[in-house]
């Protein structure tokens, strides 16, 4: 059977449930393993907790019409659960495991240091941690050549991005192994470095620090800050990425309107960073310059933009927001009448 033919997660609260959902979904079998001393009582509760919210999230998918009823209840039979007790034996079952126990540091190194001590030595262990670096975690681990960040974004079985991130001792083929198999399951892993708030946890935080300014400020209410980033901000940026975007508009456009904001609103965080400024100096603008973040020298550029509206043509459709020629027209004359 191609590798791996079992994963684990450490933890069966709600990170481990959903990794376990994410790869029994995939078709592979998972065991969601409980590192706590407890009670045989409590242990049964905390099983019976997490197979009850594991069925909540496939009845959910089913009636959506991701899969059929009976494909949501074999999928829940590849999950099982480990007590502290059977731990020894469902690690050293595992090929890959996923610690996911609460961002409490004495927490991650006991369990760490327990999944490295009775997992096989070819076996690959990645932390799902949403704040400690990867450095500092490989330190309880033995074999921290095997051991990597692997940072799900909620609710991780819908969620498609997995950010990885391998510490100084990873090694290359671990992070290529983890990444091709992510891919095979329909997940886009990206590979970034040892840095705090990973790639998205950290842009997200300066955009919802702004948006909740906004509604302080009473520039806007809640509802319609909401419905600015649901319908703009985040459309647009469904449709391609960040970077994409300031070559496709032109760095130099951001520049100016970075500079405009600081100075009036008096903030430096609306000034634009070095690389942008680095970028102007060189003419390095984006599209129209045939160089930004991206190099455009010979790329289709055109076809590239098309791609983005086909895009985003799908998301109206999706929204029920595309109408048809003259509807708005028509509708409004119906409503005179």
């Amino acid at each position: 059977m191609a590798w791996p033919t079992r994963i684990a997660t450490l933890g069966a609260g709600r990170m481990g449930r959903s990794i376990a959902v994410v790869f029994a979904y995939a078709g592979y079998p998972v065991v969601m393993i409980d590192l706590k001393e407890r009670s045989a009582a409590d242990c049964a509760g905390l099983r019976a907790a997490a197979m009850a919210e594991i069925a909540t999230q496939l009845e959910t998918l089913a009636a959506l019409g991701v899969f059929a009823p009976a494909d949501g209840r074999a999928i829940a039979d590849r999950i099982a659960f480990a007590a502290r007790d059977a731990a020894e034996t469902a690690l050293a079952e595992a090929e890959l495991v996923f610690e996911g126990v609460l961002e409490v540091l004495d927490w991650k190194r006991e369990a760490l240091a327990f999944a490295s001590r009775w997992m096989r030595g070819e076996a690959i262990l990645a932390s799902a941690t949403s704040t400690m670096l990867v450095d500092q975690l490989a330190a309880f681990v033995t074999g921290p050549e095997r051991f990597l960040n692997a940072h799900w974004l909620n609710p991780a079985f819908v969620m498609p991005l997995v950010e990885l991130s391998p510490g100084a001792r990873t090694s290359p083929a671990v992070v290529t192994r983890l990444r091709r198999l992510l891919e095979a399951m329909g997940k886009v892993p990206v590979v970034c470095a040892a840095s705090p708030g990973y790639i998205v946890p950290r842009i997200q935080t300066v955009a919802m620090n702004e948006a909740a300014r906004l509604v302080e400020e009473g520039v806007a209410t809640a509802a319609d800050v909401d419905k600015a980033t649901r319908y703009g901000f985040g459309f647009r940026f469904a449709a391609l990425g960040l970077l994409e975007f300031i070559d496709f508009g032109g760095g130099d456009i951001l520049y100016y309107a970075s500079r405009y904001l600081a100075e009036a609103t008096g903030a430096a965080r609306f000034a634009p960073p070095a690389i942008i400024t680095r970028n102007m100096e060189e003419g390095r603008i984006g599209v129209r310059s045939g160089e930004g973040f991206y190099d455009w020298r010979g790329q289709a550029a055109e076809a590239n933009q098309r791609a983005v509206m086909a895009r985003l043509i799908h998301l109206l459709r999706s929204e029920n927001l595309l109408r048809a020629p003259g509807a708005a027209r028509t509708a409004s004359e119906t409503e005179a009448e």
